[in-house]
């Protein structure tokens, strides 16, 4: 196919077009401006580089969000490819070596013959046919351009990071590894969790709410709303002093090796690369000031001399109204708003929320870019499939209350007969997807391409 295509972004939505395109012949020139401009949470110039937690989610099909990577798959998914490539031991969850998973990503994309890598800053919309996957966090210039573009305001959320800590200053004589109920792919278990008495949870608790926060800046501080699934653990502490004990800090599912008891509370760690020398503290994202993170995240029992490689931190992200703007194919509906040629929006701008709903759009925006200029119909993705339930919602939803979603069996349409069992329910959902994705995939000659 005598064709080329734009990419704005080289994230996770990005490389994923990327691919998908190139592999079919699509001559693609895929930009991305760092290292030449960075952003606040980026540290490398590799492509999709994973920013927050080293967890793409569940894997069992039962689970929504291993059902999306299972449609992935069965679509030929580079990103899913190179997750289970550099996957560390996380119980039923894929997690990632998260240098491996961006290296072994940078170096598909940029060693594919059809894809040209351009190392800088896109700063208006180009006139041909073009993705823009640059993210939630577009560079002011291009920020612009599309605000022009759509005729609307820019919304945003906040997106918070955990902290990272080194494996060997964590003391094994307090944590202990185990995975809930005993999931984990190890007899000791995928998780290292620190165990917290009443006592120890209060003190912490009360550590939270008096500890010093950055200030948000100006651009900040006109918008305070916070995507729900990724609350800074402060924010999430001021609710109410039993809110952490029964969120991040659960104890259900644990047991203390050494007293034989479920702990009050428990932090659990878990191993952010294969070598297994960094642990990433679960859902511990946070805007604390870095000397207050250290303070108080050591009061943490088996944490009393951790040693952070990384602290947490909390930056702006940007997304667009789909449900006014886009189709269910990611397509920019607006037609007449931009002549000089078809454009798709994919990744966490649209909606799609987390690692796996990102790369999903990506796919699903690289196969429809493809279709156009082999003059094929539009993939609209059966709404019984986790992929088309996902973009019919970010393409349907009621405007004024949209908000960034992850996959979840609520978007899909019920099933024929009520289940009641949870579990046998969402299997249930996960055959029908699977089966209707396939009747798809035979209808439309969607071949996923080998990795």
């Amino acid at each position: 196919m005598d064709s080329e295509l734009t990419i704005i972004g080289a994230g996770l939505a990005g490389s994923e077009a990327a691919w998908q395109a190139a592999q079919r012949g699509v001559r693609v020139t895929l930009y991305e401006m760092r290292p030449t401009h960075n952003t606040p949470a980026h540290t490398s110039d590799r492509l999709a580089e994973l920013v927050c937690s080293n967890s793409m989610g569940a894997r069992a099909v039962d689970r929504a969000g291993g059902l999306l990577k299972e449609e992935m798959r069965r679509l030929g998914s580079l990103i899913i490819n190179c997750a289970e490539a550099a996957a560390v031991p996380a119980g039923g969850a894929l997690a990632v070596d998260r240098e491996v998973f961006a290296d072994n990503v940078t170096a598909r994309v940029a060693g594919h013959p059809h894809i040209e890598l351009r190392r800088e800053e896109v700063t208006d919309i180009p006139n041909g046919p073009c993705i823009i996957a640059s993210g939630p966090l577009t560079s002011d210039a291009l920020a612009e351009k599309i605000v022009t573009l759509t005729g609307q305001g820019q919304l945003y959320f906040f997106d918070a990071m955990a902290p990272i800590v080194e494996g060997d200053s964590i003391n094994m004589g307090v944590a202990f590894q185990a995975s809930r109920y005993g999931r984990g792919e190890q007899d000791e278990g995928d998780y290292i969790n620190c165990p917290l008495m009443e006592s120890e949870y209060k003190a912490l608790v009360d550590a939270l709410l008096g500890a010093e926060a950055i200030p948000l800046r100006n651009f900040e501080l006109e918008d305070k709303r916070f995507f729900e699934a990724c609350l800074p653990l402060e924010v999430l502490a001021a609710r109410g002093r039993d809110a952490l004990a029964f969120g991040p800090l659960r104890p259900v599912g644990l047991t203390d090796p050494r007293s034989g008891q479920r702990p009050y509370a428990v932090v659990q760690l878990r191993q952010d690369n294969l070598a297994a020398t960094l642990y990433n503290m679960v859902g511990f994202q946070t805007n604390l000031r870095w000397g207050e993170q250290a303070r108080v995240f050591r009061m943490i029992p088996g944490l009393e001399s951790a040693e952070f490689v990384r602290y947490g931190q909390m930056h702006r992200n940007t997304f667009i109204s789909s449900p006014t703007l886009l189709d269910a194919t990611l397509r920019f509906a607006k037609l007449r708003a931009h002549q000089g040629g078809p454009v798709w929006f994919a990744g966490q701008i649209t909606g799609t929320e987390g690692y796996v709903g990102s790369a999903m759009s990506g796919l699903v925006a690289g196969l429809n870019a493809t279709r156009y200029l082999g003059n094929q119909s539009a993939l609209v993705f059966p709404q019984n499939t986790m992929t088309g339930a996902l973009l019919h919602y970010i393409s349907h939803a009621e405007p004024k209350d949209f908000q960034p979603m992850k996959a979840n069996f609520g978007l899909m349409p019920p099933l024929e007969k009520r289940i009641r069992r949870k579990r046998e329910r969402y299997r249930a959902y996960a055959d029908r997807a699977l089966s209707d994705l396939q009747s798809f995939v035979n209808k439309f000659d969607v071949v996923g391409i080998p990795v």
